[in-house]
């Protein structure tokens, strides 16, 4: 039996997978991340041998390694060219570097395109041919599938969703833009809204469920506010759906997708945030491709990034063509 290995590098936490061919996880280990660039090139090294040890498998029987990494990354190369959560990653090797010291092919690529590829061929969006994804929760990105294949985009940038401007006149965002999807979506801001709503005199049960301490606040905390009836949590929701769905109508109109995937912590909130979602792409998209698109919850959980990342070895096997060269023309 012939086996992948998967690999999700975080700024907090490092995950490895061994997985069988069709995306399912055989062994599993995540550990936190260590601080240093060369630490952690020997930490992703000696934690894939370690979880090959404990499995048993023999090295002969793994046809590869597939990462995912934040951050802009070619995947042609295997290079990383930023990684702003880990100090010293600027044009890292790391193709290069895993396969001189595992003696395996390595394949790279960005997180959420991963996470996305995940949920094409194992999750949510089974069957698609075109289909974007969209992870909430720090920050805001996005993953882009044009007729079954990962579109990276002229300079392998595709998918920055979370960058799509929504207000001319917004607040400056940490890209060098104005008004960005991030600034309005993302955990910080979610709970910023609430604690300023709480001290400028609101009454809510988000501060009851916090203990009174404004600063345990969580998109979370927001959520189950809001499932008890609260109106400012519900609120908040309502705003940040109508946010989403003003930059998802956009996407819809520009790509026409069969599926938008959601997933990432915020989008843990569940209904009480797609139902607005869905509401505004049905009010402000094209009515043809908004009556097509289907939009619903990532259903890999937080193993999307491990399981895509096993698949791009199996897909970069399989077809070479798609994964060297499917950039925009």
């Amino acid at each position: 039996m012939k086996y992948v290995i998967g690999v999700d590098l975080g700024g907090t936490n490092l995950k490895v997978a061994l997985l069988d061919l069709k995306g399912s996880i055989r062994e599993k280990v995540s550990v936190l991340t260590k601080e240093g660039k060369q630490a952690v090139l020997r930490q992703i090294i000696d934690t894939v041998e370690g979880l090959r040890g404990k499995s048993g498998v023999k090295k002969s029987a793994i046809l590869g390694l597939g990462m995912g990494t934040p951050g802009l990354v070619d995947s042609t190369r295997g290079i990383v060219r930023g990684f702003t959560n880990v100090k010293g990653w600027r044009n890292v090797a790391l193709k290069e570097y895993i396969e001189k010291n595992m003696e395996l092919p390595a394949y790279i690529d960005n997180d959420v395109n991963l996470m996305a590829l995940g949920e094409l061929l194992c999750g949510a969006g089974r069957g698609m041919k075109n289909m974007v994804c969209l992870t909430l929760g720090t920050g805001v990105g996005g993953g882009i599938i044009i007729q079954g294949e990962l579109y990276r985009g002229s300079t392998m940038s595709a998918g920055e969703l979370g960058h799509i401007p929504v207000n001319v006149d917004g607040p400056p965002c940490g890209c060098g833009s104005y008004g960005c999807l991030e600034r309005y979506v993302g955990n910080a801001s979610i709970v910023d809204k609430a604690v300023k709503a709480i001290e400028g005199g609101r009454r809510s049960l988000i501060k009851k469920l916090s203990g009174g301490d404004l600063t345990t606040i969580t998109p979370r905390t927001i959520s189950r506010a809001a499932r008890q009836g609260d109106r400012l949590a519900q609120e908040i929701w309502e705003e940040t759906g109508r946010y989403i769905g003003i930059a998802l109508s956009g996407v819809v109109n520009l790509l026409n997708p069969e599926m938008i995937v959601i997933g990432g912590g915020v989008a843990r909130a569940g209904q009480i945030l797609f139902e607005p979602i869905r509401r505004t792409v049905k009010e402000r998209a094209l009515c043809i491709p908004a009556a097509k698109v289907k939009i619903v919850p990532a259903k890999l959980g937080e193993d999307a990034g491990l399981i895509g990342a096993g698949m791009l070895v199996k897909v970069a096997r399989s077809n070479p063509r798609s994964y060297n060269h499917r950039r925009g023309s």
